[in-house]
């Protein structure tokens, strides 16, 4: 689900800064290896006028006190901070290690002996859920430390949480609201972080999302996947994923709740897939591969949910909408969902819904990117 803090303003949003693009191979199991690829469609974006960056309270780091590098570790902060070979062997070894795990195999645990901490400065049940369980399933212990726990900003700043985690824990997970939050958490921490969600983006979910697409569909390659709803941190970390993997990515919203504008350019200059920028939904979903919808009001948005309702009208995904799109197209969501706002229960419950297997395979996209960070 989409999650927006209270102090979210409609300004320009500068792109947080994008970390070195790696590649590595994997180790540790019994585990074979496939690949994919992919040829690029042509490139076409319309550009949005309209982006929201969410402000953060975190001090700046003192002169006196040195950051230690962390040249050989990595985090998972935005998905446009890998190349594309990574990206896919990332989701390669998400689905050979959930089809371990589904065969009831339990030998594989490569997190044994291994704790990983968990922020949460909002609440979120599939992302505790699926971290949780997903570094149980593999060995490992996972520490929950909710909004009372760390109070990050207020009671302590983010730079001492940061290096006192990394001296308990092998990996931490944040989920919080300012983008600046994640980006400081890694920073000054000497483990990896992983992004959890923030205001701006929510790589875990579409990685999970990319994993359920080529599970349906067979390939990312050529599909259409429409998202319908708020230009809001999924269509950003779909954008991100555009930038990296080519297919056909459109965004259909209202007018005034259009993506942030640069990091529609971002993918757009990226030249790797065609990106549409639209506020006409019904034309958007025509051929659509995957339609996919998010809640209109996230949290920190709930005070303007009467007015999303009136500015929203039309975007709601229907089955008059899916008819549109096609007998062969899936119906996806991040969840929480709002039944009878922005999607029909019909459609939820249609057989072309993915939305639980998708939700299930946020386990097996986050074990895959813990897998990949711990090495």
């Amino acid at each position: 689900m989409a999650a927006i803090s209270g102090h979210c303003t409609f300004r320009s949003h500068k792109f947080p800064p994008s970390s070195t693009a790696y590649s590595s191979s994997f180790s540790g199991g019994p585990l074979r290896s496939s690949r994919i690829s992919f040829a690029s469609p042509s490139s076409a974006v319309r550009r949005s006028n309209i982006s929201c960056q969410a402000s953060s309270a975190t001090s700046q780091p003192s002169s006196s006190v040195k950051v230690t590098a962390k040249r050989e570790l990595k985090d998972f902060l935005h998905i446009s901070d890998f190349d594309k070979a990574t990206i896919m062997q990332i989701l390669d070894r998400a689905a050979e290690v959930k089809a371990l795990l589904k065969s009831g195999d339990r030998s594989f645990v490569p997190f044994k002996g291994k704790t990983m901490a968990m922020i949460f400065s909002k609440p979120s049940m599939r992302t505790r859920v699926s971290f949780e369980t997903g570094f149980f399933l593999l060995g490992g212990h996972a520490i929950y430390l909710g909004p009372d726990d760390v109070q990050m900003g207020k009671r302590e700043e983010t730079r001492d949480v940061a290096r006192v985690l990394s001296r308990y824990n092998d990996i931490i997970m944040a989920r919080v609201f300012a983008h600046q939050d994640i980006l400081d958490l890694a920073k000054y921490a000497t483990v990896p972080v992983v992004n959890g969600l923030t205001d701006y983006n929510h790589p875990c979910q579409i990685m999970a999302d990319a994993l359920t697409i080529i599970e349906h569909i067979g390939q990312l390659e050529g599909t259409k996947v429409v998202y319908v709803g708020d230009g809001n941190n999924i269509v950003h970390s779909w954008l991100l994923l555009a930038a990296v993997v080519p297919f056909h990515f459109v965004c259909a919203c209202p007018k005034g709740f259009e993506p942030d504008k640069e990091t529609v350019e971002k993918a757009q200059q990226a030249g790797i897939s065609k990106i549409e920028i639209t506020n006409d939904p019904k034309e958007a979903v025509k051929d659509a591969d995957v339609v996919y919808s998010d809640v209109w009001a996230s949290m920190g948005q709930k005070e303007e949910a009467a007015y999303r309702r009136q500015a929203f009208q039309g975007f709601q995904v229907d089955e008059a909408l899916m008819k549109i799109a096609g007998p062969k197209a899936y119906f996806m969501h991040c969840l929480p969902a709002e039944r009878g706002v922005e999607v029909t229960n019909g459609v939820i419950e249609a057989p072309n819904s993915i939305v639980f297997p998708q939700a299930e395979n946020r386990i097996h996209a986050q074990n895959a990117i813990m897998l990949h960070l711990l090495g």
